[in-house]
């Protein structure tokens, strides 16, 4: 568990060779030991030039030092950046000389855990920064930007002041038992309840996007032995990552590459093919191909256009829909002897290409980035994608507004009906913050990265 009256220190940067690598301080001695190491011509908030000299006398290196004072820092304590040369050897020995004075080893997370205790974030915010450090594509980008900056504390802020209001029209009945709750404050709970149900709803309607902003979205290819899946996954990530070869069957297992797609990023997934008579072990490799076309956000059907197609599987033709999936009729080099494909198809957008030679690949990105496009969940003017832990933080929310809606609607008693606020009055408290749960804060921030 952190120690939270410790001056912590770690490495900002990542460890290896680089120009320059930067060391956090953060805690109660900091600003005398800032003064020891650069004498009081160090200024607040002023990028201080001078020799970074260990405890022993020895020069370490040329150094450029910062101090932060409480509360206008980081972490919301006095803090202190010394950036140095990048050899990992320099930082190593200045982390060394830092608690040889009487700091100690950051824990995963221990910085912005620190802002978040000391009011410089709520929890969503302090999540966000985990998120804005892994995300790879510009939507997540973003997401994370826009959750920093307080956009889910700001809605949870809206959403927590109307489940007050209504718990605060409830409790004032609570002492006198003998009185039921009026008509006029039942209807006006249950419109403030209903309109809290809806910004819930609203914000759980997010949680797939989320998932996709984080993980990329997944996009599976499937079609026939030999009809160019993996010519496909070569030319759409931009060097030869399939064996493509003339002999069908080649792809057994499946294979998986990101690639940035616009402001998206997109989790190719290149599958065995689909043979009506498959041996034992391409028969193996389909089952894998159905399981992961099952999992898939977007499906895209190579098929051969210079011969017909073979029978395609009912369970996986079932899936495919305007908005999942894109018919690509590959080979267009050839000649086109396929014959017209199932009526159920039709509105399924489809693109003609030459995985061989390019053609058509620019036509395919544009198609894939209109259904990509299509995932993001409007929620007013701020991009918000909630992650896992929120998402069951507002499932408990709904189920407390729905178990009180029901007793609204069949008159049940107010003290059962505050318990059913309250709960989702403290589930809703979770997702900023509102909690004294050590053990989850400590899980929840020792997924950062150390220096963070």
């Amino acid at each position: 568990m952190p120690r939270f009256h410790d001056t912590i220190v770690a490495l900002a940067t990542p460890q290896g060779i680089s120009a320059v690598a930067l060391v956090r301080v953060s805690g109660p001695v900091t600003a005398p030991l800032a003064f020891a190491l650069f004498g009081d011509g160090l200024a607040v908030r002023a990028p201080h030039h001078g020799d970074y000299v260990d405890v022993g006398g020895g020069l370490v290196d040329d150094v450029l030092a910062t101090l932060f004072k409480a509360p206008r820092s980081y972490t919301g304590e006095d803090s202190l950046e010394i950036s140095c040369h990048g050899n990992p050897y320099i930082a190593q020995r200045i982390l060394e000389d830092l608690c040889a004075r009487g700091c100690r080893q950051a824990e995963p997370g221990e910085f912005t855990q620190r802002a978040f205790l000391n009011g410089r974030m709520d929890l969503s915010q302090a999540e966000a920064v985990m998120d804005l450090i892994h995300a790879r594509s510009e939507r997540a980008l973003a997401a994370a930007q826009q959750q920093m900056r307080g956009a889910l504390g700001r809605r949870m802020g809206v959403l927590i002041d109307a489940l007050l209001s209504a718990l605060a029209r409830v409790e004032a009945y609570i002492d006198f038992p003998e009185e039921d709750l009026p008509v006029e404050d039942r209807n006006r709970v249950s419109e403030a309840v209903r309109d809290c149900q809806k910004m819930t709803n609203d914000l759980l309607a997010t949680t797939h996007y989320g998932e996709l902003l984080r993980e990329g979205i997944k996009t599976v290819i499937v079609g026939e032995p030999n009809a160019g899946k993996s010519s496909l996954l070569n030319v759409l990530v931009g060097r030869d990552r399939a064996i493509v070869s003339p002999e069908p069957g080649t792809t057994r297992d499946f294979i998986e590459e990101c690639i940035q797609l616009g402001p998206h990023l997109l989790r190719l997934i290149d599958t065995a093919g689909l043979n009506p008579h498959p041996q034992a072990i391409e028969k193996l490799g389909m089952e894998k191909t159905l399981e992961r076309a099952a999992e898939a956000d977007l499906i895209l059907v190579v098929l051969d256009r210079s011969r017909p197609p073979l029978p395609f599987p009912e369970i996986l033709a079932g899936r495919l829909t305007p908005k999942n999936a894109i018919i690509i009729l590959n080979k267009s080099d050839l000649d086109d002897n396929s014959p017209a494909l199932p009526e159920a198809w039709s509105e399924i957008p489809r693109v003609e290409l030459s995985a061989l030679h390019g053609e058509g690949v620019e036509a395919l990105k544009q198609c894939l980035m209109g259904l990509a496009d299509g995932f993001q969940v409007t929620t007013g003017n701020e991009l918000i994608a909630i992650n896992s832990r929120h998402a069951r933080a507002l499932e408990r929310v709904r189920s407390g507004l729905a178990a009180a809606l029901d007793k609204l609607a069949n008159r049940g008693p107010v003290e059962l009906l505050a318990s059913d606020l309250r709960e989702a009055l403290e589930a809703g408290g979770e997702i900023a913050g509102r909690v004294d749960n050590e053990r989850m804060l400590d899980q929840l921030f020792a997924t950062f990265c150390i220096g963070k």
